[in-house]
């Protein structure tokens, strides 16, 4: 199978990139695949279920070579069903590669056309928006501003570096604070021309 054209939403924790992927899934030509998802769907009774309960508590990363399997099972199961499209589709890639080990194993897998990097220099903001998340929905891992400053150090210690593993031309830096639409607005102006270029002929 060929690599995979994909567009990387990247940023620290709290600076929206589950909203603004959502939002993107809605516009033609675009899936978006979060792993956090992938993982918080696992049965919390298996093995790797309880795995990821755990560090989730701790606010750690799952091993590299978890997360690159689940991504690799979850991307041949949505071809299979017909929910992704990789002659017609960009990835938007939320949560993977989270660490320089991952951008590794994913090179034959992906090609990375893009990447979102969503910036709030406010790092109490981001702390507050994650615990208003934890509440709306119920995301244990999220509430316990402990926890959430310990992901800060996570992210900077081992996914922040993960930029250096791509052509600094492919990163495009876009302002997180705002409403989700002015945000939306600012990353279809990165977004919008790489689809263009990849599907010049779209299918819808």
């Amino acid at each position: 199978m060929p690599p995979l054209r994909s567009i990387l939403l990247f940023g620290a924790p709290g600076t929206g990139k589950g909203t603004q992927g959502k939002l993107l899934a809605q516009v033609p030509g675009f899936h978006h695949v979060a792993t956090g998802d992938l993982f918080r769907a696992l049965d919390k009774s298996s093995v790797l279920g309880k795995q990821f309960a755990d560090l989730s508590a701790r606010g750690e990363l799952v091993p590299d070579g978890l997360t690159v399997e689940l991504f690799r099972q979850s991307m041949e199961q949505r071809e299979r069903d017909g929910r992704y499209l990789p002659r017609a589709q960009l990835l938007l890639l939320d949560g993977i590669p989270r660490s320089a080990g991952q951008a590794t194993a994913l090179a034959g897998m992906i090609e990375v056309l893009g990447i979102l990097h969503l910036i709030c220099p406010n790092e109490d903001e981001m702390v507050q928006r994650m615990r208003r998340r934890a509440l709306r929905e119920g995301r244990t891992d999220d509430a316990d501003e402990r926890v959430i400053r310990r992901r800060f150090d996570v992210y900077r210690a081992e996914t922040r570096p993960v930029l250096d593993c791509f052509p600094a031309s492919l990163v495009h830096e876009i302002g997180a604070v705002g409403s989700p639409a002015t945000v939306l607005a600012r990353v279809l102006t990165a977004a919008a021309p790489l689809l263009d270029a990849s599907f010049p002929n779209p299918l819808d």
